[in-house]
């Protein structure tokens, strides 16, 4: 009998240990998956849809619990030919918005968008803005699944203590009946327990890996999160709203980056840039006839009189901005290239509207942010996917058309020159 208890005893011991780790891989797992989710939703759903409020689709957060998760894999895959279809439900949604359809998105594999359903059920993280350069706390480790592996491991610990008992009584039951006198045990203090309870070597394993696993994940997240500043955002020395400018008066990315479409670096624009506005452009009204305090910043700096509508060079600074989208060195990185070249394939793989400026599928909606902060972690892993999915095609391309024609000189055998295939390109030298 007691060889049976103890083998009951080893088999609860090893299942309770299992569904532990088990349940704390799946619980990182889960946390990985809203974080992922939430990446996809920046990328790709924000410029419609908000978790909280209706935008031009409607507050996610009160419909999404309403639809299965059948039709929401449907649906956002190819909402016009789920409509088309005829289906009742899909007929429905259309309704929200009948001038607005919903962009499909068919190159999302169902774990992504399940990923982007367990960011909209999760909600969105608090973030730590710190001029330090943060991460989200959900980003690094969720909280509800740390407690729900502490609360496991509670619960197994006692369900070992309970199992422990009974069998001891039933040992006592059975001893009675076969008429063996047994000894009662002695009280003993609860820390003289706690001392033998160390003292043995099963439990003590059990304790160094429960340890081990939980400082293990704790310190492999940190790393793995280690110079992913995803929603960095730090004060700027001039508070400029891109909401303002790209959003309500729809300034074209290109008129303060032009650099972007033609070098290396977008380049941040000249106050002379600001300048061709706001000499006539001073938001009085909004501060009872004075000068916008941001405004008068800008003119501070190019030591401009707005009374007398002069520069004085000797009174002129640059202003100190913030760097927010930073690479390591050793990573290179040609604005033109994606935003020319690429920006068909891009569009299609991040699904861009027409009206959208490329800018978008990196920098995320710019258009809506009171203060820019790092959309997209910028991350070799999420390079990387984006070269495996987007889809190049030469068509209408002027880059690929010189490839093409460089490829058809060479089959004829005449001379070709790297100029032909863009080494005029200045940041093929200047870096």
């Amino acid at each position: 009998m007691r060889n049976i208890s103890l083998i009951f005893k080893r088999a609860w011991r090893s299942v309770v240990m299992v569904s532990a780790f088990s349940a704390f891989a799946v619980s990182a797992v889960n946390a990985q998956d809203a974080a992922e989710g939430r990446t996809i939703f920046k990328q790709k759903c924000s410029a419609c849809h908000a978790l909280d409020r209706d935008m031009i689709g409607p507050a996610l957060q009160k419909i999404v619990p309403t639809k299965s998760e059948e039709f929401l894999l449907k649906w956002i895959k190819n909402a016009p030919a789920l409509i088309a279809s005829g289906d009742p439900e899909a007929a429905e949604a259309a309704k929200f918005n009948p001038a607005q359809d919903m962009t499909p998105f068919p190159t999302l594999t169902d774990a992504q968008i399940k990923s982007v359903l367990a960011y909209v059920a999760e909600g969105e993280p608090k973030k730590d803005n710190a001029q330090g350069g943060g991460e989200t706390a959900s980003e690094e480790v969720s909280g509800l699944s740390i407690a729900g592996v502490v609360a496991i491991i509670l619960v197994s610990i006692l369900v070992l203590i309970i199992l422990s008992r009974a069998i001891k009584a039933l040992e006592r039951l059975i001893l009675q009946k076969q008429g063996i006198v047994i000894e009662e045990e002695e009280t003993v203090p609860v820390t003289v327990g706690i001392r033998r309870l160390f003292k043995n070597k099963k439990f003590v394993l059990f304790f160094i890996l429960c340890l081990v696993i939980t400082l293990g994940s704790f310190g492999w997240m940190g790393m793995w999160n280690t110079g992913v500043h995803t929603g960095y955002q730090p004060a700027q020395p001039i508070k400029f709203s891109h909401e303002l400018h790209a959003g309500t008066n729809q300034i074209d990315c290109q008129y303060c980056h032009s650099g972007a479409f033609k070098s290396k670096n977008a380049s941040i624009p000249s106050l002379n840039v600001c300048m061709n506005c706001h000499k006539a452009v001073q938001a009085r009204d909004n501060y009872d006839g004075n000068i916008s305090p941001e405004i008068q910043k800008i003119y501070t700096a190019l030591g401009y009189d707005p009374e007398s509508m002069t520069f004085d060079k000797t009174k002129e600074k640059p202003v100190e901005w913030v760097r927010v989208h930073n690479l390591p060195d050793f990573a290179y990185f040609n604005h033109s290239q994606h935003v020319v070249v690429g920006e068909q394939a891009i569009r299609k793989e991040k699904g861009l509207k027409p009206e959208e400026p490329v800018c978008f599928a990196c920098h995320g909606p710019v258009n809506t942010m009171e203060e820019i902060y790092q959309f997209s972690p910028l991350t070799m892993k999420w390079c990387i996917n984006c070269h495996k999915e987007a889809e190049i095609s030469g068509k209408d391309n002027a880059f690929y058309t010189k490839v093409i024609a460089a490829h058809e000189k060479i089959k004829k055998g005449e001379k070709i020159t790297p100029a032909l295939l863009g080494g005029l390109e200045c940041s093929k030298c200047h870096y």
